[in-house]
């Protein structure tokens, strides 16, 4: 498990689409890619279990020491952002406080976890995955085997955010023991898969810390990579084609229906400084399919 310092100030007081499938990462189904993650998205989240339906999360390996542990997250609608569940965690007022966010869409699912930091330390990963089973568009159409994914995206990062969620605590307690609560960061995405070529790359945009307005941080760009035959590809994350992190994916369903991923970038936002570091995911559905996102509203030839 990785620890991570964070050594930056606090910043300032700042619906699921699809069938609703439930997944367990790690059980050995052959549709089960969880494996393929890359070490530094996956970082300390080692597995989860979620249900859309009855509204629960358990998350493995978010943990105060190396040894793996399993937390039950609890619902939380008001923390909800741009489609994705909100779920939160804190067993008493001095105990780390963890944000959980996750999305399902035609079997392609993600989940972010990042507790708030405490004492200068903080923990965090991303897992995506899909359940069910997974077919490539055909490539002998118009498009060539070119398909679209657009929607939203959400990210938790190591500076403090609002802390709305947090539990209260005793008048007079030391500041410098209280544990905070992560900022979000939210954008939209636009992903483009070539299925004759094998090849994906992308764009998170119009991103926005949702608890300081006076950040404004760049496009992530997600370079261009191979589609391995299974529907999964890893790459870099860039600004400016200069890599601050890297990114990773899985298609899901019949003719690629929807694509899940997760990413990890740092020093990529210049009002936090160089220790700032992002965890994120999306969930897509495909323009023309389970996406009803108004960029997939665009004139055709």
């Amino acid at each position: 498990m990785r620890r991570f310092w964070l050594g930056i100030a606090a910043a300032a007081a700042l619906s699921a689409c699809g069938g609703g499938n439930p997944f367990t990462t790690g059980t050995g189904d052959p549709d089960d890619v969880t494996g393929t993650i890359p070490e530094a998205i996956a970082n300390d989240l080692d597995s989860v279990s979620y249900n859309p339906a009855s509204q629960t999360l358990t998350v493995t390996g978010v943990s105060l020491d190396e040894t793996p542990f399993s937390a039950t997250y609890v619902r939380k609608p008001s923390l909800d952002r741009d489609g994705y569940e909100a779920y939160t965690v804190q067993d008493s007022s001095l105990d780390r406080h963890s944000t959980a966010y996750a999305r399902e869409i035609e079997g392609g699912y993600a989940v972010v976890v990042a507790t708030g930091g405490q004492f200068g330390y903080y923990f965090a990963g991303a897992n995506y995955g899909r359940s069910g089973a997974y077919s490539a568009p055909a490539t002998d159409q118009p498009s060539g085997g070119l398909v679209s994914y657009a929607g939203s995206y959400i990210g938790l990062l190591n500076v403090a955010g609002s802390g709305e969620d947090l539990l209260p605590v005793t008048p007079g307690t030391p500041t410098d023991v209280l544990p905070t609560q992560a900022a979000e960061i939210t954008g939209d995405v636009l992903i483009n898969a070539d299925f004759t070529d094998n090849a994906v790359n992308g764009l998170i945009y119009n991103r926005a810390v949702r608890d300081d307005g006076s950040v404004s941080p760049t496009n992530l760009e997600l370079a261009p990579t191979a589609i391995a035959s299974d529907g999964t590809f890893s790459g870099l994350a860039t600004i400016n084609q200069q890599s601050v992190g890297e990114y990773g994916g899985v298609f899901s369903g019949t003719n690629a229906a929807s694509v899940a991923g997760g990413v990890h970038a740092t020093g990529h936002i210049t009002e936090y400084g160089p220790e700032i570091e992002e965890y994120g995911v999306f969930v897509l559905g495909q323009c023309g399919g389970a996406s009803s996102d108004p960029l997939c509203d665009q004139p055709t030839p």
